[in-house]
C-alpha cells in the first residue's frame, strides 16, 4: 500500500507540475509565430501591411495569445502616426503593467514620454501605462517580447511594458 500511495502523489505531483510549467507564458517563434500574425491590419478606416520582421507572438496559456507587429503607417495622416506604431490583438483578457485589457484587437503606440497606449481600432484611446527603459538590454529591436517572471516584456527599442494574464 505504502508504495502504490507513494506512486500516486508523485503522479499528482508531477501532473500538477507540468500543468504549471504549461501555464507559463512563452514567446511564440518561428513558424508558429508565422501562422499568427496577420499579413496586413485594419486601423481607423484603412488597412496596412504589416512588417513581418517587426512581429510578435506571446502565449499565455492554452490557447491565450497576445499578437503584436508594426504596421507600414506611410499613407496614414500624420496626426495617427504620431501615436499608432501597430496592432496589438489579445484572445484572452490581460493586464498590461497591472492595469486590465479585454479580449479585442487594437493599435498601439509608444509614446516619447515613456507610456503605451493602446487605442481602440476606431482611434480612441482605451489604456496607458508608463513603460520602463531598460539600459541593459543589448539589442534593442524595434519590437519584441522576451519572457520573464512576472509575465511578458514588451519592447519597443528599449522601452516595454509588462503583459499578464487577467
Amino acid at each position: 500500500h505504502i508504495f502504490v500511495t507513494a506512486t500516486l502523489l508523485a503522479l499528482a505531483g508531477s501532473i500538477t507540475f507540468a500543468a504549471v510549467v504549461q501555464d507559463k507564458p512563452t514567446v511564440v517563434t518561428g513558424a508558429d509565430l508565422t501562422r499568427l500574425v496577420p499579413t496586413s491590419y485594419y486601423f481607423k478606416g484603412q488597412s496596412a501591411p504589416t512588417q513581418m520582421r517587426n512581429t510578435a507572438a506571446a502565449k499565455l496559456g492554452a490557447e491565450r495569445y497576445v499578437i503584436v507587429g508594426l504596421v507600414d503607417t506611410s499613407g496614414y495622416s500624420a496626426e495617427v502616426r504620431a501615436k499608432y506604431e501597430g496592432f496589438f490583438i489579445t484572445d484572452s483578457p490581460i493586464k498590461i503593467n497591472g492595469t486590465s485589457l479585454p479580449t479585442g484587437a487594437y493599435g498601439f503606440g509608444f509614446s516619447n514620454d515613456g507610456k503605451m497606449n493602446v487605442m481602440d481600432i476606431a482611434g480612441n484611446d482605451v489604456l496607458s501605462a508608463s513603460s520602463t527603459n531598460d539600459k541593459e538590454l543589448r539589442r534593442p529591436r524595434p519590437l519584441m517580447m522576451t519572457a520573464s517572471e512576472q509575465g511578458i516584456r514588451f519592447y519597443s527599442r528599449r522601452d516595454y511594458v509588462l503583459i499578464s494574464a487577467n
